[in-house]
């Protein structure tokens, strides 16, 4: 086939990939608006919320550009340990794990502001990679499936951090600073937290830029160093990958526990950054609050593609910051979980239509020659 050939094959296929997802993100719309309609609402309205409370009202883009800071670092760790062949859930943990070792040392080292953030993100990082490291260990040394190891130790997680706050030489803060609230940890001080610059009236902590730069460089590493071609040798055919002297221990047990890092780091970011009223720069039960688990599905919806899952988080986290918008359509803001998944699903339709197709073509090939 010619050089033009090829360009013309490559770009028909790219318009149908095209076509593919345009006509499942529609089929979505589509059935969102009937599910509004059906619980007596107005569709259009719910969309007007949801666009203004995640980015038009004043300072809402700020808020959700801070959501999805941690959503895009958990997705980053996801797609490192998935381009090794491992399917790693355990992220709602790592997370809660990573904001428990930056809150424990953060309070233990202390120090000046910027040095004590440095501290509490390292900390952070660290508290992840140890509680994916757990699962490493396990799957490399033990055989036990790396996809019940993680799950699993979401459930010890959260025992875990809930013990620790039960103890003041632990996460629990003096009587003093909890008043009527149990079991939280001290409030971090303001000058030890991560700034949030204030850009058009809009505020976020400067973990987002963070996460961009991190993300470029995932992106970078991944596709163009000898560690990322490897771990992607890995992830396509282990046993070749041994046979060229890639160690799957190695490799693995890394991506796996750097995927940690990153899961962790975002709790860390989280309870330094602020942008979460849930916690108010303090660790308390339920602080992860399921951006472990979103962030595994920016990832799922990303294919796995680190610079694609900026613009996966964005969209995430613009349908949780706007959910507080929508109740005051009439309509519950659950709706939001809804239109979430249902997007999920039409992002996934695509690639496995093709996959199907494909495998159908290929299949009708070999029969031809036969």
């Amino acid at each position: 086939m010619t050089r033009w050939g090829e360009g013309t094959a490559r770009g028909a296929k790219a318009g149908e990939w095209l076509a593919m997802y345009a006509l499942s993100i529609v089929a979505a719309l589509v059935i969102a608006s009937v599910v509004v309609e059906s619980t007596g609402g107005d569709w259009w309205p719910v969309v007007q919320a949801l666009i203004d409370g995640s980015l038009r009202a004043p300072g809402r883009w700020g808020e959700t550009l801070g959501v999805a800071a941690p959503l895009l670092l958990v997705a980053l760790g996801t797609v490192i340990s998935a381009k090794a062949g491992l399917i790693n859930i355990g992220q709602e943990g790592q997370l809660l794990m990573g904001a428990a070792f930056a809150t424990y040392f953060g309070f233990l080292i202390g120090g000046p502001g910027p040095l004590n953030v440095v501290v509490i993100m390292v900390f952070g990082a660290v508290g992840g990679a140890v509680w994916a490291g757990v699962a490493g260990v396990l799957r490399f040394w033990r055989g036990v499936p790396e996809v019940l190891s993680t799950l699993l130790l979401v459930t010890v997680s959260t025992q875990a951090v809930a013990y620790g706050l039960r103890w003041n030489w632990l996460l629990l803060a003096p009587g003093a600073e909890r008043g009527n609230r149990n079991q939280v940890s001290s409030q971090l001080p303001t000058d030890n937290r991560i700034p949030r610059p204030n850009i058009f009236g809009n505020e976020f902590p400067v973990s987002v830029y963070v996460a961009l730069i991190l993300a470029v460089v995932v992106a970078f590493v991944l596709a163009r160093t000898v560690w990322g071609f490897r771990l992607r040798m890995l992830g396509l055919n282990a046993r070749a990958a041994q046979r060229s002297g890639v160690s799957s221990v190695v490799y693995g047990a890394s991506a796996l526990a750097i995927g940690g890092a990153f899961a962790g780091l975002a709790g860390a970011a989280m309870f330094a950054g602020g942008g979460f009223s849930f916690g108010n720069f303090r660790l308390v039960p339920g602080f992860s609050d399921n951006i472990g688990w979103t962030g595994l599905l920016v990832a799922l919806v990303a294919r796995e593609r680190a610079l694609a899952a900026v613009v996966a988080a964005f969209v995430f986290a613009g349908l949780r910051t706007g959910s507080g918008f929508v109740n005051s359509t009439g309509v519950e803001s659950r709706i939001t979980d809804v239109v979430q998944g249902l997007l999920v699903l039409a992002l996934l339709v695509p690639p496995a239509v093709m996959f199907l197709r494909d495998r159908a073509r290929a299949r009708a090939a070999a029969t031809a020659r036969v």
